[in-house]
């Protein structure tokens, strides 16, 4: 079944106002330095390293995005819809990290439309992980029995294509502070709730004082035991990594970031400074990689990220199975190659650096790990286990519980 999904082009201005921050500490050195010099010549260092200028002139047109890469007939066709459910966007730090002229190159896979988005396939939904049936408030999705995740915004610096919630994100609509009034009510009345999880869009295109009220409000929440932010900021907008942001998170502790990376391309100098501030800062971080074709489904591509990861000092957490959003089949991967990657990295690396395999079952079932199979059977009391090498070995497993002595 075929059907056509248009593209819309986002307003450029982020949503709110912030007092300016500091610009962003790192070298002029930095390979983007050419790509802003011949795309951005009017662009100053301040101006580069500065996250609202960033977000200001991310590309977001057929027009600008000529400007900066030779597109592929794919491309260049996808583009031509006007209308979007999902639409263009990507920073000029991210763009700098594009192969201009390999459509083929898997960052630019990621961020630029291309014809196969047009092609709907037999269990693709809007919505497959059934988030809009499991919301009790708008913005609020409640699947767990001791946790939610609050949706605080529809915004992103830059647009994933196999984003999950393509159906939502990009209307413009930014932070509605009635509807979070109604999500923290709704928190606050179930005390069963310990752990929230702040997604959307990114949180962390917010301006500080938003965010800075709504982890207050959380925080004031006796039951709400730990906050965690769903970002990709540091791997596409590591300017917004700031001094100012990191004092401000650093004030609702327990507070955990989960880190949404795909390539090991992504771990550029930038990002590995935002990763540093913010764990220098106390505040553990996680990943989440999605398992996606022709990008990383490599075991090399995944070792050399896995490893990266661990080495700026963020904790490989989960790797998704690519969830079946509408024109997703392009990026989605048999099972039996995430297993195949997950059993390369178990028992071959650090356990610290292999994430959690899994598939967010679609219709609102939650995650189910993936696993190769370990458990090969029983001779008697013994558990008969297969290693990392395929090798067989006995465990003395006591059926019915311990025994004691008499």
């Amino acid at each position: 079944m075929q059907q056509k999904v248009v593209y819309v082009e986002e307003q450029e201005e982020p949503p709110g106002r912030c007092p300016c921050p500091d610009a962003f500490p790192f070298s002029p050195l930095s390979p983007s330095l050419t790509f802003r010099q011949r795309h951005f010549p009017l662009a100053t260092d301040n101006d580069w390293h500065d996250w609202r200028w960033q977000l200001r002139n991310r590309i977001t047109s057929l027009k600008k995005l000529g400007r900066i890469i030779d597109l592929s007939d794919s491309e260049r066709q996808a583009m031509a819809f006007n209308g979007a459910t999902l639409p263009l966007a990507i920073t000029p730090y991210y763009a700098s990290l594009i192969s201009p002229d390999d459509s083929s190159q898997p960052l630019r896979r990621t961020m630029v439309p291309s014809v196969n988005e047009l092609l709907v396939s037999q269990g693709e939904e809007h919505d497959p992980l059934g988030e809009d049936k499991h919301s009790p408030v708008p913005g609020l999705v409640h699947r767990y029995p001791d946790r939610v995740l609050f949706l605080v915004t529809d915004y992103c610096s830059s647009y994933c294509r196999y984003c999950t919630r393509s159906r939502m994100v990009g209307r413009r609509k930014g932070y509605n502070p009635a509807r979070w009034q109604k999500a923290l009510a709704y928190i606050a009345a179930n005390p069963g709730i310990r752990d929230v999880l702040l997604s959307g869009g990114d949180p962390l295109t917010m301006p500080d004082e938003q965010l800075d009220w709504l982890l207050g409000r959380l925080r004031q929440i006796p039951h709400v035991e730990m906050i965690r932010i769903g970002t990709k900021t540091p791997m596409v907008l590591p300017q917004r990594i700031t001094p100012e942001l990191v004092a401000m998170l650093k004030k609702y502790h327990p507070l955990w970031l989960s880190i949404h990376c795909t390539h090991p391309d992504e771990l550029t100098p930038e990002a590995t400074q935002a990763c540093t501030m913010l764990a220098d800062a106390g505040i553990p971080l996680g990943s989440q990689t999605v398992l996606l074709s022709g990008i990383n489904d490599s075991l090399e591509t995944m070792r050399r990220l896995m490893h990266g990861l661990v080495k700026i000092r963020v904790k490989p957490y989960y790797l998704y199975q690519c969830d079946p959003i509408l024109g997703s089949a392009h990026f989605r991967t048999p099972v039996a190659k995430g297993l195949e990657i997950y059993q390369g990295l178990r028992g071959h690396t650090s356990g610290y650096a292999v994430p959690n395999y899994v598939i967010d079952a679609p219709g609102g079932g939650g995650k189910i790990p993936l696993i190769p199979e370990t458990v090969v059977g029983r001779e008697g009391n013994d558990l008969l286990l297969r290693n990392y090498e395929g090798k067989v070995y006995r465990y003395p497993d006591i059926i019915g519980g311990a025994s004691r002595a008499s």
